[in-house]
C-alpha cells in the first residue's frame, strides 16, 4: 500500500503525466456516454442535405459535414470506434508478442533465434507501410485494420520482453528458483513475467497512441474504416474536397487525434518514471 501511495503521489505531481491521464479519462467517458452527450445522436448515419457544411453554431457546436451531419456528435461516436480499434489491436499484440518474447529470452537455442529473426524482419519495415499493405490486401474494414495493426505491432513487445527476460534470467533469484527444482513454465510465469510487466505497461500506453494515429492514417487513405462509420481518419479524408472554406470539417477531427495521441504519450512517459525501479528508489 505504501508503494502504491508513493507512486500515486509521484504521478499526481507530474503535470504532463497527470494531464495525459485526464485526457485519456475524458476519452473513455466520451466513448461510454456518447449516446447521452451527443446533441444529435441520429447524425451517426442520418443525413440532412439542407444543413450541409454549416459553420460552428449553438445548434451545431463544431459545424456540419458535407451531408449535414453534426460533426461534434460524430466525433463523440468516433471515439468509440477509435478506442475499440486501439484496445483490441494493442491487446492482441501483447498476447502474441509477450509470450514469444518470454520464450525467446528464456530459451537460448534455435527457437529463440527463429522468433527474434522473424521479429527483426517485421521491425525492419516501417509499421505504417506494412499495415497499409496488409490492410489493402485484406480489404478495407475495421476487423482487417485491427488485424493489420496487430500483426505489425507485436514485434515491439517481443523485442522489449526478450531483452528484459535475458537480463532477469541471469539474476540470482532465478538461479535459486531453478536450483530448487522449479520447471521452466513456473519460472517464466511466476518469476520472470511479473518482473517484465512494467515495460509492457509503458509500451502498451505509448502503443495505444501510435495505433490510434496509424488507424487514422489507414482510414484517411481509404483502406481502414469506411463511410459512413464516424472514424476520425475517415472524417478528415472526406473533408479534403471542402478545404479551406469548411475549415472546421478537418480541424476538429485532427485536433481530437492530436490530443488523444499526445495524452497517451504523456501518460506512457509518466508510467515509465513511476514503474522504473531505479527511479522509484531514487524518489523514496
Amino acid at each position: 500500500m505504501r508503494g502504491l501511495k508513493l507512486a500515486w503521489v509521484k504521478f499526481s505531481r507530474d503535470r504532463l503525466a497527470f494531464s495525459g491521464f485526464l485526457i485519456i479519462l475524458s476519452l473513455l467517458l466520451v466513448a461510454i456516454f456518447a449516446g447521452v452527450l451527443a446533441p444529435h445522436p441520429e447524425d451517426t448515419f442520418k443525413i440532412h442535405p439542407a444543413a450541409r457544411l454549416k459553420p460552428p453554431s449553438l445548434d451545431h457546436y463544431l459545424g456540419t459535414d458535407h451531408m449535414g451531419r453534426d460533426i461534434f456528435s460524430r466525433l463523440l461516436f468516433g471515439a468509440r470506434v477509435t478506442l475499440m480499434i486501439a484496445i483490441i489491436a494493442v491487446a492482441t499484440s501483447v498476447l502474441i508478442g509477450v509470450p514469444l518474447g518470454l520464450i525467446a529470452g528464456y530459451m537460448e537455442n534455435w527457437v529463440s533465434e527463429v522468433i527474434m529473426r522473424i521479429a527483426d524482419i517485421f521491425l525492419s519495415i516501417p509499421q505504417v507501410i506494412l499495415a497499409l499493405f496488409l490492410a489493402q490486401t485484406l480489404g478495407p474494414s475495421i476487423p482487417n485494420v485491427i488485424l493489420a495493426l496487430s500483426i505489425t505491432y507485436w514485434p515491439w513487445f517481443t523485442r522489449i520482453v526478450f531483452a528484459e527476460t535475458r537480463s532477469i534470467k541471469k539474476s540470482i533469484f532465478i538461479e535459486a528458483t531453478e536450483a530448487l527444482g522449479a520447471g521452466h513454465l513456473r519460472t517464466i510465469v511466476l518469476h520472470i513475467l511479473p518482473n517484465v510487466s512494467s515495460p509492457i505497461i509503458v509500451r502498451s500506453s505509448i502503443g495505444m497512441g501510435f495505433t490510434i494515429l496509424t488507424a487514422a492514417v489507414l482510414g484517411f487513405l481509404g483502406v481502414g474504416a469506411q463511410p459512413p462509420t464516424p472514424e476520425w481518419g475517415v472524417t478528415i479524408a472526406e473533408s479534403r474536397r471542402y478545404l479551406p472554406e469548411a475549415w472546421w470539417y478537418a480541424s476538429f477531427p485532427g485536433l481530437a487525434i492530436f490530443l488523444v495521441v499526445l495524452g497517451f504519450n504523456m501518460l506512457g512517459d509518466g508510467l515509465r518514471d513511476i514503474l522504473d525501479p531505479r527511479i522509484r528508489r531514487s524518489y523514496e
